[in-house]
């Protein structure tokens, strides 16, 4: 197991002079897992955007390293698996398609073939691989974000709603991929789903915008 280390150091947010999130932090090692909980609105999913870069804090910083060496932002992109509502998949790709696509972009070779048949086996849509994602329900379009977070293996992996839009097989295959996580790397999610909780080893708080 490598070791690494992801933490955020006074993460404060503002949207329209609105403090969304107030001097947030804390530090997490490999082996560990991570939840964020709080009321609709809290920003939950606010925190989860900015340390995977998607979002900018209006102040504090987000650091990650693997074997003591800092890797910086952006750099640190290729180790995060995202799981969220508001990302995508290629609608007029199939899911095959779109496993080759980012398996291209994240320059993986042709091991990464056989990594995105386990995966859309795992997730029950193997049968489905070569569907247009637009034909997709919305569970299997969750189950296909999943095999594409999964697919490089991240050394994080940060999951918003980590069970939303899935039936008990999607849910049991996500709990699966959670705690293997756990097993080698590092496991961060938002949740209010109390199931989801017994993932984490620390459950962090976050009530208007304060831990």
């Amino acid at each position: 197991m490598k070791k690494l280390t992801f933490k955020s150091e006074n993460i404060s947010k503002l949207y329209n002079r609105k403090l969304i999130l107030e001097k947030v932090s804390f530090s997490l090692n490999e082996g560990t897992s991570f939840a964020v909980t709080g009321k609709n609105g809290s920003g939950k999913s606010t925190l989860i955007k900015i340390l995977c870069g998607v979002l900018s804090p209006s102040k504090g910083t987000v650091e990650f390293s693997v074997e003591g060496v800092t890797v910086p932002y952006p750099d640190y992109y290729p180790h995060i698996g995202l799981v969220s509502p508001y990302l995508n998949m290629y609608e007029e790709f199939s899911a095959e398609e779109n496993l080759t696509f980012i398996a291209k972009v994240r320059n993986l070779g042709s091991e990464s073939v056989k990594r995105a048949e386990m995966l859309l086996m795992e997730f029950g849509i193997y049968d489905h691989r070569m569907k247009e994602v637009k034909n997709y329900s919305s569970g299997m379009k969750q189950r296909l974000k999943y095999c594409a977070a999964l697919l490089h293996e991240p050394e994080v992996l940060v999951l918003d709603e980590p069970s939303s839009n899935l039936d008990q097989y999607g849910i049991e295959a996500v709990r699966k991929f959670m705690k293997l996580q756990k097993q080698h790397g590092i496991l961060i999610f938002a949740t209010n789903d109390k199931d989801d909780l017994e993932y984490a080893d620390t459950i962090y708080s976050v009530e208007n915008g304060k831990a």
